[in-house]
Parts: structure tokens; C-alpha cells; sequence
């Protein structure tokens, strides 16, 4: 399967994608960092933290889904040099983006008053809220960051958006060592500090790559049509019909694994807990994944602007096999390190001996979940949307979830039945986006010329 005339695909993947991995690490390391210091002060808090985020990153992948409408645009039209259209794109991207942003927060703040109706325990649910409100904030400058993060990767820039996240993630881990354990003159926060770290690092993050792309010469020229007048229907239809189906992809997928974490919350605190751990380290492969997927986006988004259809196969297949490999050697670590990770979380004997249960689960679903993401990916770069939102809904409603309430609830399989239900629809999900993409590459090479 590791062919060398992909060589070069390789190397233009990698260039690509280790920015945007480097990137989705540092977005996700703000959770871990919440979680392992958290963690220090109690299971209670831990599991506070697990249900709150399971709620809250369902909305907020939604708009992260939402926003990655602009980067197959923005790749397309660069392949054509045609900058007046790129221009147009950053207007109405960053009014379709931003306007989801304060409709999203809405939709928080609403869910704010509800976290008692998920039948999670008291205690939970007590310490949840505040830090829920906190973070909910945090949703309007993540959307207005993910504007001008998707146009540089459109364009093919990556970096960028690496070094400003990054930098903002050991910002959030110091003000969350202030701030929980209220250092420096500061009164103890508790769970409610790493909220309000997150909400500041958000903000830094926004502001400091939105600067980066007003303030550099190279980019002004798409700032000329910039404006708050004279949208275009048509311009906002096509963002949104590529954007709003990924975005339920990601619903639907992150959905799956709110509502695991919800019916492991009916089992105590201290399952809800273990999940928090499994899912925090999982989420670190996984997002790394993702990074492989936007190379895939913009590659195919680069080849279809150029017609080339054999080339846009080649970048497709050799991300496929990229995430093999990388996701495979996360497994490989995840078996060995089963019992050591969950100790940097918490030192409860029981919450650690679950975790390490659900982490050997997460080890053997790495290859599913980033072939799943790539295709996606893949697909993305292609404006194929629809079908595999479709595919979502299959794998994780029909199959996924289903299961893993028959395993974890009515078998009393608990925790480890859920994530078993969460494996199977990952893989139904891998194997039916791999197939479309074979399908639909090789009807573009069956009516492609020459």
C-alpha cells in the first residue's frame, strides 16, 4: 500500500498538515491542561469538567465545521489566481462565521439553565453550570479565530495559526495554574479559573491572528472588497452548503460521544470521570488527525481548481495512508502507557482502573478515527458534503450509540459497553467515506479528459 510515487504527496502533505496538527494540539491541549490540573482539586470537579465540555463542544464543533466551508473555496480559487474571489470569500466568511458565533452563544446560554434536566449527579451539575457559562463565552472569538484560520489554510498557509495557538495554549496553562489554585495574590477559582482561562486565551488567539492577517502587506489585497455592505445570497448559499452538513458531521459525530458522556454521567461521578481521562487523551490523536484531513481538503480543493484528477486521487490516497501510520502509533502508545496516563489526572485507584479500561478501547478505534476524518476531509475538498453527513448520522444514531446503550445500560457492560458502541460507529463511519471516495474519484477519472 505504501507507494513511492507518492513520495512527493507525502512531503507536500506533511508540509501541509504538521502546522495544522501542531495547531489542533494546542486546541486541544487547553481541555487536557484544564482536565489535569482539575483533576488535582477533586473527581467531582473532573467529572464537572467532562459533562460541561461534552456539551459545550458540541455547538462549538459545529461552528468549527461551519467555518471549514471557506478553506475548499479559498483553495479553489487560489489554484485559478484569482484573488477577487478570494476577497469575496473572506467578507462573507467572516459574516457567516461570526453571526453563527453569537447565535451559538445564545443556544449556551440557554443550555446554561438546563444542566439539571441530564439526571447527572447533584454535586456535578453544582459545579458545572458557573464553569459552563464561563466557557460559553469563549464561542464568539473561537469563531472570529477560525475566520482567518481557515483563509490562511485556504491559501495554503498553515503555520501561522500554529505559532498563535501554541502561544496561547501555555498562556491558558499559566493562567490555569493562577487561577485554579489561586497563586500570585489571586483567591482560589477552583474549576471556575480553568473557564476563565480559556475564555482569555480564546480571546488572545483571535486577536492576535486576525492582527496578523489585517497587518501583513502580502494579504491587503484581499482586504480591498472588504466591507459591510453589498453581500451576496448566492456567495452565503455556497458557504453554507458545504459548511452547515459538515458541521452536522461534526454534530452528529461529537453528539455520539456528549451523549456517551451523559449516559456514563447516569452511572456516577466517578465512571464520568475515567471518560473524561479516555476521552481527553483520545481527543489528542484525534485532533492531530484532523490535521491530516485539512492537507487533504486543500490538496484535492487545489487539484479539482486544476481538473487534475489523477493527482487529486494520489493526495487522497496518501493522506489515507499518512493517518494509518500516524493513528496506528498512537494506539501503539496508548496500550503501553494504560495504566501510567491516567495517574497524571487523578490518584483515585477506581477512576484510574476504568480509564485504563477505555483507554485500550481508544487504542484499537485510532485507525477508524482517522480514516473517518480524512475522508471527511477528502471528501470536504471535493464540496461533497451531503452524502456523508448522511454517513454520520448512520454510523453514530443508527449504529453507534444504539449498541452502546444496549452494552453499557441494559447488559450493565457500564463505561466500557458505551465506548464499545462508540468503536463500532467510528469504523462504520471509516469504511463508508473510504468507499466514497473511491467511487467518486473514479467517476471524475472516468469523465475527466485524457
Amino acid at each position: 500500500m505504501f507507494k513511492l510515487h507518492y513520495l512527493d504527496h507525502y512531503k507536500r502533505n506533511i508540509s501541509l498538515a504538521y502546522p495544522v496538527m501542531l495547531s489542533q494540539l494546542g486546541h486541544v491541549s487547553v481541555g487536557i491542561a484544564d482536565s489535569v490540573m482539575v483533576g488535582q482539586i477533586g473527581v467531582e470537579p473532573l467529572a464537572a469538567a467532562s459533562f460541561a465540555n461534552a456539551i459545550f463542544f458540541l455547538l462549538l464543533t459545529f461552528g468549527l465545521g461551519v467555518s471549514f466551508a471557506m478553506t475548499p473555496l479559498v483553495a479553489s480559487a487560489d489554484s485559478e489566481k484569482d484573488t477577487s474571489k478570494i476577497s469575496i470569500f473572506l467578507k462573507h466568511g467572516f459574516l457567516v462565521n461570526m453571526a453563527l458565533g453569537i447565535l451559538l452563544l445564545a443556544m449556551l446560554l440557554i443550555l446554561s439553565g438546563t444542566l439539571s434536566y441530564f439526571n447527572q449527579p447533584s454535586e456535578v451539575v453544582e459545579l458545572a453550570s458557573p464553569y459552563f457559562t464561563i466557557i460559553s463565552f469563549s464561542i464568539i472569538p473561537f469563531m472570529f479565530f477560525q475566520t482567518f484560520r481557515q483563509f490562511l489554510e485556504g491559501l495554503s498557509n498553515t503555520k501561522q495559526a500554529m505559532y498563535i495557538t501554541v502561544g496561547s495554549n501555555l498562556l491558558n496553562i499559566m493562567l490555569n495554574y493562577i487561577l485554579i489554585f489561586g497563586k500570585l495574590g489571586f483567591e482560589p477559582m477552583g474549576l471556575n479559573g480553568a473557564g476563565v482561562a480559556t475564555l482569555i486565551s480564546r480571546i488572545a488567539m483571535a486577536l492576535l491572528l486576525g492582527g496578523y492577517v489585517y497587518g501583513r502587506k502580502r494579504f491587503g489585497i484581499y482586504w480591498e472588497g472588504f466591507n459591510f455592505k453589498n453581500y451576496s445570497t448566492h456567495i452565503i448559499n455556497r458557504l453554507l452548503k458545504i459548511g452547515v452538513p459538515a458541521g452536522l458531521q461534526f454534530i452528529f459525530e461529537v453528539g455520539a460521544f456528549a451523549i456517551a458522556a451523559i449516559m456514563i454521567g447516569w452511572l456516577g461521578a466517578v465512571p464520568l470521570a475515567a471518560h473524561q481521562i479516555a476521552i481527553n487523551l483520545a481527543s489528542i490523536s484525534y485532533m492531530m488527525a484532523t490535521g491530516i484531513s485539512a492537507a487533504a481538503t486543500i490538496r484535492v480543493g487545489n487539484q479539482l481548481g486544476r481538473k487534475d484528477i489523477r493527482t487529486l486521487r494520489a493526495a487522497g490516497f496518501s493522506s489515507f495512508i499518512m493517518v494509518i501510520v500516524f493513528m496506528s502509533t498512537c494506539g501503539l502508545l496508548f496500550i503501553a502507557g494504560k495504566d501510567y496516563l491516567p495517574t497524571l489526572y487523578v490518584d483515585s485507584t477506581q477512576v484510574k482502573q476504568i480509564a485504563a479500561t477505555l483507554i485500550i478501547i481508544a487504542a484499537f478505534f485510532q485507525i477508524s478515527d482517522g480514516v473517518q476524518v480524512v475522508g471527511l476531509g477528502a471528501l470536504r475538498g471535493m464540496a461533497d458534503v451531503k452524502l456523508p453527513t448522511l454517513f454520520s448520522f448512520i454510523a453514530y444514531w443508527v449504529f453507534g450509540l444504539p449498541i452502546g446503550y444496549f452494552l453499557g445500560i441494559q447488559l450493565g457492560f457500564g463505561a466500557e459497553g458505551i465506548w464499545y458502541g462508540l468503536l463500532i460507529g467510528l469504523t462504520v463511519s471509516a469504511i463508508l467515506v473510504f468507499t466514497r471516495f473511491q467511487i467518486i474519484t473514479k467517476k471524475l477519472l472516468i469523465s475527466s479528459p485524457g
